[in-house]
């Protein structure tokens, strides 16, 4: 699997190298950020075009996560579809959803760019618990965010010279990498990703493998006020 594994409030968590996260205890699958229909939304509007594939590409890797897991829950942390019109149905994307979601429950989280979720399969929500975590689509500011995973701001990481997308993790929240492609990135050591976590966060970095690096070997010394 090549996955991190770590403890998080106390469930035992698993990072895994495609930017997914897996928590064996309730067989839950969570991965955030999909924006589903990016290259559709930009050529609607008039924007840059881009090779029409992301979605293809996302879905496969989503597939294969499934299949290696198969979880009981599925849970998408908000921004899963890239505007609420971002359904090609000649994509066959509602009929490859609607086979990775049989005989599992699936959560859509409202994101900033998917308030009402395009599609009918599964259940959607602002925010889900499960036992000691809750998840939501971006990160609450303050101290009363114990237990939270989010999504939201597609950290990343710079490290002998490449970028790579990262879950940022400290004792209170998880972070999470965007899933999907074109999506773009946040440096973490950049605020409001720096302030959002505490200095002894982790990175754990996406790719071949899933690897933790300590945060603060990307967050430069703060001046003195």
């Amino acid at each position: 699997m090549n996955g991190y594994g770590f403890t998080f409030c106390a469930a035992r968590l698993v990072a895994l190298p495609s930017g997914a996260l897996y928590w064996p205890e309730f067989g839950c699958l969570v991965v955030s950020d999909l924006h589903l229909g990016r290259s559709e939304r930009y050529a609607r509007r008039g924007g840059v075009l881009l090779p029409p594939y992301e979605t293809a590409e996302t879905l496969a890797r989503l597939r294969r996560d499934v299949q290696q897991t198969d979880p009981g829950v599925m849970v998408c942390l908000g921004d899963s579809f890239d505007d609420t019109e971002a359904v090609p149905d000649a994509s066959g994307l509602r009929a490859i959803i609607g086979d990775l979601a049989t005989n599992r429950r699936w959560i859509w989280i409202k994101g900033n760019h998917d308030p009402r979720p395009p599609i009918s399969i599964g259940e959607s929500a602002r925010e889900w618990h499960l036992g000691p975590l809750v998840f939501r689509h971006e990160a609450r500011k303050g101290d009363d965010a114990s237990g939270e995973v989010s999504g939201h701001f597609h950290p990343k990481m710079r490290l002998a010279g490449q970028w790579r997308s990262c879950f940022l993790v400290d004792e209170r929240r998880i972070i999470m990498p965007a899933y999907g492609r074109y999506t773009g990135g946040m440096a973490c050591d950049r605020p409001p990703l720096r302030d959002l976590v505490q200095p002894d966060a982790i990175a754990v970095l996406t790719g071949p493998r899933a690897y933790p690096v300590p945060l603060l070997r990307a967050v430069p010394a703060r001046r003195p006020s």
